[in-house]
């Protein structure tokens, strides 16, 4: 019998603040391999011992304070990048690249882009530039590989509970979103997308005016994979149990289950 691996994503919006989230996650949900996004921590600062007590290794790219990404996973864990090639004067802790059961993973933590009049939506569609010539050099490994993260793009309005009151957010603007329908054109697979073609399904609720309870969220947060791990899909959704914790993060969990590659 051909067992499966299960990939999850899930932006934690602070490790520390979200611990026993995570840690009760993890025990509930048992994924074999966990990406990480917006850590908020540094090495000496992650809760790497109580993430190993429950059967993890962890590998992270961390930051005091802002952004940090990391690497949960059931098996050893080689790390490849612990940035994004492209630009070694880009210090902002927000990927990371490993092998692990023999699977190419990477945790994303895609900049933001508000305000889109200043150089923080220049720094978001450059980043994305640079994602498209990394991912370009991936596919010609023929490797099995899924990029998870948050990656602060709505695809399309399907995405987004009101798209109108979006339309000039930086998360759904047209440069954006043409940044993203490029890198997905190279050849990978959206996995919810793949097994669950209807839209208003969400992985993101701001904290205000009550979006939670309404269900007025975005789809911000994506597995993508390689063709080799998308003809090994078997299936893939969005937890939402864990955004309806008390003092929850404002995104949930989202997984995927890919046959293992021998």
């Amino acid at each position: 019998m051909t067992s499966s691996i299960k990939i999850a994503t899930w932006n934690v919006n602070s490790i520390k603040a979200r611990l026993p989230h995570v840690l009760k996650w993890l025990g509930d949900a048992a994924p074999d391999i966990v990406l990480l996004q917006e850590t908020k921590s540094t090495d000496d600062t992650f809760p790497g011992l109580e993430i190993g007590d429950l059967g993890y290794n962890w590998a992270i790219s961390g930051q005091k304070t802002y952004n940090g990404v990391a690497v949960l996973s059931k098996r050893p864990i080689d790390v490849i990048e612990t940035a994004l090639p492209g630009d070694p004067l880009d210090v902002q802790a927000r990927y990371l690249e490993a092998y692990t059961g023999h699977i190419r993973v990477a945790s994303i933590y895609l900049p933001n882009g508000n305000p889109v009049d200043g150089d923080k939506f220049t720094y978001k569609l450059t980043w994305m530039a640079r994602l498209y010539d990394h991912v370009k050099s991936l596919l010609a490994s023929e490797d099995v590989f899924v990029l998870g993260g948050d990656y602060n793009v709505a695809p399309d309005d399907g995405d987004v509970y009101a798209p109108e009151r979006w339309r000039d957010d930086a998360l759904c603007r047209p440069e954006t979103r043409a940044a993203y329908r490029k890198i997905i054109h190279l050849g990978l697979t959206d996995s919810l997308r793949a097994v669950s073609p209807e839209t208003g399904r969400y992985t993101w609720w701001d904290y205000r005016g009550g979006a939670w309870d309404g269900d007025r969220g975005l789809r911000i947060d994506h597995l993508l994979l390689s063709p080799q791990a998308a003809d090994r899909l078997d299936g893939a959704g969005i937890d939402r149990d864990p955004r309806g914790w008390e003092k929850a993060s404002d995104h949930t969990p989202v997984w995927c289950e890919i046959r293992a590659p021998m």
